[in-house]
């Protein structure tokens, strides 16, 4: 289904999720709140990058700095940006190099994605650091069958060129998907010309992102495989930044420039012992992420380098110790360091470690009661141990088989390497930021599910929020504030036969400063999306899906003052028809209406947008 219609945890009891406990599990078991995104449902819709593809999400806001790769945030259920743990594979994405420590999205394209898993509330009793709002879990596809070749190449507006070719494919002991990907617009207005100073024109932005990737398995025997992933991204973007030698500041008449090197891999064992009921995984990760920054208007002068590293040994185990009771035990050893030059000719340059151990019982009492609790241990080099914890059930009710789910949970981010060791404003003492959430719900299936509604309340309490303090040059980092989250997500999802469904969420959110009761900024307190899915003929699909953004607090482009952004209504329209075995034609129009919005303020988001292009897929080869 499309993001909007994306199935939540039971909309479809047959499917499996892995994100909530680390193993698959029927949907139907799951109390977690969590939407599906499959490679089915962005093939569809045409979302080209994973920003596109989690825009009608439930309990998300997604800001952007303008076009395609450009510097994206999300706060997910009204925490801070750097409170969603991002995976890919099993991989940590974070950044260590960045000053908040967060996964830029914005450079992440979904030509060999096979699902997405948004997972929300605290997740840190399995996933440690970061998970404070909930977890991204990202997979990409897997070859399987014989060899099969796609390709897909599009054009269209913003001077827009994507392509994107495969080849996958299993034989006897051994499978395989090769991947590249080359996505490119040209020009996408971005700057608000009131911002302009007069006589001053603007200068449109631009990205060309190249991304390879490949996924390897290889089983040595029945009870021993070996797997690898890997991912290599090198990505362009120009754009105008801000200049502040203008008083007040202007946007910038020069281009500035953003070259993104990311390399991500994940190399691993997987042996089963006593018949398969205990399953162990022995994983390598490692990631290198190199980020170069030209801006004519630096004020450490125009050229600035950011480089990131993490490696991290884990092993999990899953043992399945009696009739509906699976244990889950894992233990994991990371080191992160950083490299920043921050174009005075200085260096700065740190590293870090962290140590968890963390177990987790998954339990089913009679396929009705279903509970998984989970608690972690870390003890890190900077802070010392943390402990967090989750526990979540759930109930289908006998005879209406509603579905009644809670949870509750802690989670913690701890202070990046930027913020404890920085030159100019670290704090070595600075403690992690923590949260206490919980949340509470049903789902009702009607008609065979052909109507499923529900509604979820969820709440968060989060404390020690790092920010800067001080008058400069007197500045530094400290744990000084708390803020105070809570809301409703709501949804109905209607089938009414094979050709045609359709859609409603609606997220209410309150996110305040709990210090001085004022709304978080880029919080919007109303989110609703509604999709719908028909296919009139066999041949042709249409998707529809609306999303109505209510207003929001912010900051100008330049900072303070508090303004009220109005938000958006925006609609975007996909055909796919089917020409042929394996020939599919495709078009899509993004923002109809041409809807004028900026999200965050200040920086505008793309206008009417007509695509179109055309996918194939060989027969399989061999055969």
């Amino acid at each position: 289904m499309t993001p909007a219609l994306a199935q939540d945890a039971a909309q479809l009891p047959t499917l499996e999720v892995t994100s909530p406990t680390l193993v698959p599990t029927p949907v139907d078991q799951i109390a977690s709140s969590i939407t599906i995104i499959t490679a089915a449902d962005i093939a569809r819709d045409q979302r080209r990058t994973v920003v596109d593809a989690l825009q009608a999400v439930p309990g998300l806001n997604i800001a952007q700095t303008g076009g395609p790769g450009a510097q994206t945030s999300i706060f997910m259920r009204g925490t801070n940006a750097n409170h969603t743990k991002i995976l890919i594979d099993g991989i940590d994405m974070a950044n260590s190099s960045n000053t908040n420590g967060a996964y830029d999205l914005g450079h992440l394209t979904t030509a060999d994605i096979e699902r997405i898993e948004v997972l929300r509330g605290p997740q840190s009793g399995l996933y440690g650091s970061d998970a404070i709002g909930g977890v991204i879990s990202i997979t990409t596809k897997k070859g399987q069958g014989p060899a099969r070749i796609t390709a897909m190449v599009e054009g269209g507006s913003q001077g827009t060129v994507n392509a994107a070719a495969g080849v996958s494919g299993s034989q006897d002991k051994f499978s395989y998907a090769f991947n590249v990907s080359n996505y490119q617009t040209s020009s996408t207005p971005v700057t608000p010309l009131e911002l302009l100073p007069p006589g001053q024109r603007r200068i449109n932005d631009s990205v060309v992102n190249r991304t390879v990737s490949t996924k390897l398995g290889y089983d040595v025997t029945q009870d021993f495989a070996l797997n690898f992933v890997g991912r290599y991204t090198d990505a362009k973007v120009l754009f105008t930044g801000d200049n502040y030698n203008n008083f007040p500041a202007t946007p910038a008449d020069q281009q500035s420039s953003q070259l993104t090197q990311e390399f991500f891999s994940r190399s691993e064992a997987v042996w089963s012992l006593f018949d398969g009921r205990f399953k162990n995984y022995f994983g390598v990760n490692y990631s290198n992420q190199k980020g170069s920054f030209y801006d004519p208007y630096g004020y450490l002068g125009p050229l600035s380098i950011n480089r990131g590293e993490r490696l991290k040994y884990d092993w999990r185990g899953v043992a399945s110790i009696m009739q509906g009771q699976t244990l889950v035990v894992g233990a994991e050893h990371e080191k992160e360091k950083f490299n920043n030059e921050p174009g005075d000719g200085s260096r700065v340059t740190a590293k870090n470690a962290n140590r968890g151990a963390f177990a987790e019982l998954q339990s089913n009492f009679g396929n009705r009661l279903f509970l998984t609790s989970n608690v972690r241990v870390d003890d890190n080099d900077a802070f010392g141990d943390h402990t967090t914890f989750r526990i979540a059930p759930a109930f289908i009710v006998p005879g209406t088989d509603t579905k009644l789910k809670a949870s509750y949970g802690t989670g913690f981010k701890a202070p990046t390497l930027a913020q404890l060791y920085d030159a100019t404003y670290g704090n070595p003492n600075l403690r992690p930021e923590e949260s206490k959430g919980y949340d509470v719900g049903f789902e009702q299936p009607i008609a065979n599910d052909h109507i499923r509604f529900g509604t979820t309340y969820f709440n968060n309490d989060i404390t020690n929020l790092i920010v800067t303090t001080g008058n400069y040059p007197a500045i530094s980092y400290a744990n000084v504030k708390a803020a105070k989250t809570s809301g409703f997500e709501t949804f109905a999802a209607i089938t009414f036969n094979e050709r045609f469904s359709v859609r409603f969420d609606h997220t209410y959110t309150d996110a305040i400063d709990a210090d001085t009761g004022l709304k978080l900024n880029r919080r919007p307190t109303n989110k609703m999306s509604y999709a719908f899915i028909w296919k009139p003929v066999d041949e042709l699909t249409l998707s529809t899906t609306l999303i109505v953004l209510g207003q929001f607090q912010d900051v100008t482009r330049f900072g303070p003052p508090t303004v009220t952004n109005p938000g958006y209504k925006l609609v975007n329209l996909a055909a796919n028809y089917r020409v042929a075995d394996g020939v599919t034609a495709f078009a899509r129009i993004d923002n109809l209406f041409n809807e004028q919005y900026q999200d965050p303020t200040g920086f505008l988001r793309p206008g009417l947008g007509v695509f179109g292009g055309i996918r194939l897929t060989s027969a399989p080869i061999g055969n």
